[in-house]
């Protein structure tokens, strides 16, 4: 019998996805081959999957995400592959693994004023049992991010700036308090001066709350910024993986050395290293 302490939160087993290809002569196209990768149960682990466009980070995501389904291989949550939960454990899977999209302006409804979007999560999850403590609930999980409640309450998502958007994303993070967040690209319309804030705000949560986060990203410093795993991704496999600190210190393929050495360090005052070994 399999030790359910050790069965992965999210275990990604052996996964292709093939799309149809172009007109009906085209090619199909492998977007995502041969991929695995398992985030344990028991800790707050930050795993970041690096590449450039095409490469599969976005396809990969929308896999774990059970956004679609692979071709071959299987995800699995808790051990269970997500294909085939029955509905109390979709419904745990749904609030374990929350998703961060890239675009913050496609990310709600522009009917819905900003006191909906977060009471919605606190409904669906039963996150609250009175009205004046879902109020209370919204207030702190905006004053984490960095929100005031009176400056966003009230308003409508477009008249919000982008990184206000995007927090406001972490605000619902904050509120369901998930097991594990997919964040893609989550800093592509984020002003630089705002791109460490969002980046410390996961640390938060990941230090304060216990929340996971798979991190896709095409910038390799916003990857050595927060640390962890690292999955470097070239035309949809997986060339490297393991420790960070381990592959800038020492990468073996050609892909990584590129990426290593086009990349500047977002924070000099944080994680100095990877300065160091891009001009090595």
């Amino acid at each position: 019998m399999t030790d359910a302490l050790n069965v992965p939160l999210i275990e990604v087993d052996n996964i292709s996805t093939v799309f149809r290809g172009h007109g009906r002569t085209g090619p199909p196209i492998t977007a995502v081959d041969g991929v695995s990768l398992a985030l344990p149960a028991d800790s707050a682990t930050f795993l970041t999957i690096v590449g450039e466009s095409g490469s599969g980070k976005t396809t990969l995501s929308r896999n774990i995400l059970g956004l679609i389904q692979p071709t071959h291989g299987a995800v699995r949550y808790r051990g269970q592959d997500i294909r085939k939960l029955p509905a109390r454990e979709r419904h745990a899977f749904r609030r374990e693994v929350q998703p961060v999209f890239q675009d913050p302006y496609a990310a709600y409804n522009p009917f819905y004023r900003i006191d909906r979007v977060l009471r919605a999560p606190i409904r669906k999850f039963k996150l609250a049992t009175s009205r004046d403590q879902a109020q209370a609930k919204i207030e702190e999980a905006l004053t984490a991010v960095d929100l005031r409640p009176g400056d966003v309450l009230g308003r409508y998502p477009h008249q919000l700036s982008g990184g206000e958007r995007q927090r406001l994303m972490l605000a619902r993070i904050y509120l369901i308090r998930p097991r594990l967040i997919v964040a893609d690209e989550p800093l592509s319309m984020i002003d630089a001066s705002l791109r460490t804030l969002f980046l410390n705000i996961l640390l938060d949560f990941r230090d304060q709350h216990g929340i996971s986060c798979i991190h896709i990203t095409h910038n390799l410093a916003t990857a050595y910024y927060l640390g962890g795993g690292l999955m470097v991704m070239y035309k949809g496999r997986v060339v490297e993986q393991g420790d960070m600190d381990a592959i800038i210190a020492a990468p073996s393929h050609d892909y990584t050395r590129m990426l290593i050495d086009a990349v500047p360090n977002p924070d000099p005052t944080k994680r100095r290293g990877l300065r160091d070994v891009a001009q090595s």
